[in-house]
Order: C-alpha cells, then structure tokens, then sequence
C-alpha cells in the first residue's frame, strides 16, 4: 500500500526498497521528480557528493531571507484559499494559525479591490485592537507591509482616509501598551524594529491628517443638479451614519435633507431589530420620535449591521477559506477552491472580519 505524508493530498515522501526494508529517500536542492540512487551512498567521493548541491541550497536560502529582509510585499505566498485546520485528524496535525492566514491569503492584491478595501482595513483594525501579539514574526512583518501599501492607496487615491486614520490611531496606541506596560516579552523581534515601527505610523498618520483631496473639475451634472427626490431617494441608500453627516455638510439643501426624519427611521431599521428600536425611543417636545438621535442611542448598545462589498467566503463542506471570483462564477462555474460538494453554493459563508478571527481561537 502506498505511503502517506501529513497531508494525504500532499505527493508523500519519496522511499526504496532495500534489503532492510523501506529507507526513505532524502533529496538535497534537488527537484522531487529526481531520486536519488541510495548505491552513491556507497562510493568513495560520497564526502563531497552533494557539496554543490548544497551551497546552491544555501544560495538560494540567502536569497530568500535578503528577499524577506527588503521586501515590501506579501510575505511567501499569494493563494486565493487556505485550508482552515481546527483540529489533528488521521491525514492532517496541527492547528492553522491567524498568522498562516494572513501570510497565505492575498491581501496585498485585495486591497487594490475597491469591494474588498474596507473588508481588508477592518480587519487589520481588529487586529491592531487585540490580535497583533498572537502574529508570528513573518506575519507581523507581513502585516505592516500590506499596511503601508493601504496607506500609500489612500495617498494616491484619497478613498476613505478617515478609516485608515482610525486604524493608525489603534495600532499605536496598542503598540504604546505593549511596549510600556506589557512588557517587550510580547513582542517579537528586537526593541529597536517596533520603536521603528511606531516612528513610520507617526509619519503615515501626519501624512494622512496633511491630506488635500483636490476640488473635482466636471462640467456635467452634478449631485445639486438632480432633482429634489432622486437626491433623498440616495440618501435613503446610505448605510452609514458618518457618510449622511458628511454629505449633509456640503450645501444648505443637502444639510436640510440629510436631517430628514425618514433618513434616520430607514437607517435605524436597517442596522436594529424591530424588537430594539421600540425599547430605546427618543421623544422630543413635539411627541415626535427624534430617529437621528435615536440611532446614536441604539448604537452604544447593539452592533450595527457590517456591510462590504465583498468578503471572504468559507466553505463548511471543505473548510476552506477564499476569496471568491464573482465573474469567474457566473462564467465557468469557479467556486474560487477545488470544492468537492454536490452544491457548493449551499456550503458557503461570508465571513465578516470578527468571524475571521474567531475562526482561529481554539
């Protein structure tokens, strides 16, 4: 019968038949369609057998670790789906780790998706919150990598600068903690990258608060231009509080709409159950329900509803994780991971970025 490796999908160790049995085969730089014959073993010059193979070994291993040293790029690897493990079983040990996830799965080329942006930004806020000391080193230096190319997108593009200055905001106030009254055991890696560290999210966040986002020049129509009920009609489609507040702050008509007692009784129902809403009333003088104030009350209380433009999906029949393809979906059928189910689109879950990470506490 064949022998298995620690993953049965895996193409398994190369072994012989000897006649003291099964010798396993080890292979030095080699590729692994090329066995190596065990009579070498046995010859004179079997001292400097392998000698050129492994300098080349070493070469390339100091490749790699010059190229992990200066990069500023994802870590190893750039896979669209990684094998969630949450327990050892026959074929697989181990447990997959927050750290394997976010070195695994391509973030770098996420956040260059305008649906998965602010996926891919509150996700490292959560991280920045609570989760950074439970990152390998690899993964703490991936993890400021593809930090830094948010930062630069938000520079070049101007798009929901307000978000990446709160996760600025988290991140140093966390490493301040660490640092001082944690201890530096947390921390992996020497003092002096994390002082670094702390001194480049200075600098991101004085660039950010330094950020002119330049008046657009367009000669066609314009938000003002619309009529008075396709302007509350968008407002109604608004699903943040902060987004209506903003908008309302840009002429005297839009300020009036965007105090519009249906603009925050749609958006209360919208984030709150009906059952909530009812308990948490705000009457003014008037007898009337105050909604704006109203929602900032329900707000402290329950969560609001999380909505992104694309998230990652897991699948319960193969415990995989992965960034979906909507259009190669529709096209040929591509669930974005080899699944094996009858009909996968009844295994799938979208995975907010709380859940990604309670899918790796154990």
């Amino acid at each position: 019968m064949p022998f298995l490796g620690k993953d049965w999908r895996s193409p398994g160790w190369n072994w012989t038949k000897t006649e003291q049995g099964w010798k396993r085969i080890f292979i030095y730089g080699h590729d692994n369609k090329r066995e190596i014959d065990l009579e070498e073993l046995s010859t004179e010059d079997k001292e400097n057998l392998f000698v050129g193979d492994i300098c080349e070994l070493a070469s390339t291993k100091k490749k790699k670790d010059l190229y992990n040293s200066s990069t500023k790029s994802q870590f190893a690897f750039r896979e669209k789906w990684i094998y969630v493990l949450r327990g050892s079983t026959k074929e697989r040990h181990g447990y997959s780790t927050l750290g394997e996830a976010l070195n695994r799965l391509d973030f770098s080329s996420a956040i260059n998706d305008l649906r998965r942006f602010t996926y891919v930004a509150k996700l490292f806020q959560i991280i920045a919150k609570s989760e950074l000391p439970s990152l390998s080193g690899a993964a703490q230096k991936n993890y400021f990598n593809i930090l830094e190319k948010i930062v630069q997108k938000v520079l070049e593009d101007q798009y929901n600068p307000g978000l990446i200055r709160e996760l600025l905001k988290n991140l140093s106030s966390t490493l301040q903690n660490l640092m001082i009254h944690a201890g530096r055991c947390v921390l992996v890696g020497n003092i002096n990258i994390w002082l670094c560290r702390q001194e480049t999210i200075l600098k991101w966040q004085q660039q950010l608060n330094n950020l002119q986002i330049p008046k657009q020049m367009y000669s066609g129509m314009s938000f003002d231009d619309l009529p008075l009920h396709m302007q509350i009609k968008i407002f109604f489609k608004l699903s943040d509080a902060h987004d209506i507040i903003n908008l309302g702050q840009a002429t005297a008509t839009l300020q009036a709409l965007s105090e519009d007692r249906m603009v925050w009784k749609k958006l209360c129902y919208f984030h709150f159950t009906d059952k909530e809403c009812p308990n948490n009333l705000v009457i003014t003088k008037s007898d009337n329900v105050d909604w704006k104030l109203m929602y900032f009350t329900l707000q402290k209380h329950y969560p609001i509803k999380e909505q992104y433009g694309d998230t990652l999906y897991y699948c319960k029949h193969c415990h995989i994780l992965f960034w979906k393809d909507r259009h190669l979906t529709l096209l040929f059928k591509d669930w974005g991971h080899p699944c094996t189910a009858i009909n996968p689109d009844n295994c799938l879950i979208s995975i907010s970025p709380q859940h990604f990470i309670n899918l790796f506490k154990f």
